[in-house]
């Protein structure tokens, strides 16, 4: 299925709990170079569906099989593409609760969706958030390149030597997390690996402890996919969305 935004398609699949006619839904996002086929995301649609959530796992902009080019891809068009996600699954008729979930640059987009959606979501998810990008962009550090930051180049590679308009990292730079956690006053959980090379756990601890509602989940030993304690994760997702009655 695909669900319109502003002249392109998001590549999306909604999955639904057996023999249930209403329930809450859970809207999940990759992350950045990611698709909603990867397995730590198809693992948490499977695991919300077995205790009666639905699941909406799209791809966002320039990624998976959505419309739009990798390098002309930022943090705006991803922001603007959860908040058509959201208005769609809001406007679902079996829907009761809608919840978003995303992980590590799509954990950071939906940290700063839920700020500005704050009166329609139930709670927020943050898988291994990349927290740090803005940041990082602001000191001419991202992707593990160095340039000076208040003369972006035009193109900036990936570790995987994909190239990247310089208006990612523009885009970056104007955006500022701490104003969208403050700004959200609802239920949240953070998942964080303690041994994430991609974010380090620190940014996880300190967004955790600046939310006014937010439980922290710390994997010991895992990685930013959960590649080596998945069940944890999705332990620690199915047992807080199961507390929030």
């Amino acid at each position: 299925m695909y669900i319109p935004d502003d002249g392109i398609r998001l590549n999306a699949a909604l999955t639904r709990p057996e023999d249930v006619d209403r329930c809450p839904l859970v809207i999940i996002l990759h992350g950045f170079t990611g698709h909603m086929e990867e397995r730590h995301i198809t693992a948490l649609a499977q695991a919300v569906n077995e205790i009666g959530f639905a699941a909406l796992r799209v791809d966002l902009y320039g990624h998976g099989h959505s419309d739009g080019q990798f390098e002309n891809h930022t943090l705006y068009k991803w922001l603007t593409n959860a908040l058509t996600v959201i208005d769609y699954a809001r406007a679902l008729p079996f829907v009761t609760d809608l919840y978003l979930c995303g992980h590590s640059q799509g954990g950071l987009t939906a940290m700063l969706a839920a700020a500005m959606k704050r009166d329609t979501l139930r709670g927020l998810i943050a898988l291994s958030p990349a927290c740090m990008i803005p940041e990082l962009a602001r000191r001419g550090e991202l992707l593990g390149l160095r340039f000076d930051p208040d003369h972006v180049p035009d193109r900036l590679a990936t570790w995987d030597r994909r190239l990247l308009d310089g208006n990612y990292a523009r885009v970056a730079q104007t955006i500022h997390v701490e104003e969208a956690i403050d700004r959200y006053d609802g239920p949240a959980l953070i998942v964080h690996g303690d041994a994430d090379g991609a974010v380090p756990p620190r940014y996880a601890i300190e967004a955790a402890g600046r939310y006014k509602n937010c439980r922290l989940a710390l994997i010991p030993g895992d990685s930013h996919c959960y590649e080596n304690h998945l069940d944890q994760m999705l332990s620690a997702v199915t047992d807080w969305l199961q507390a929030q009655g």
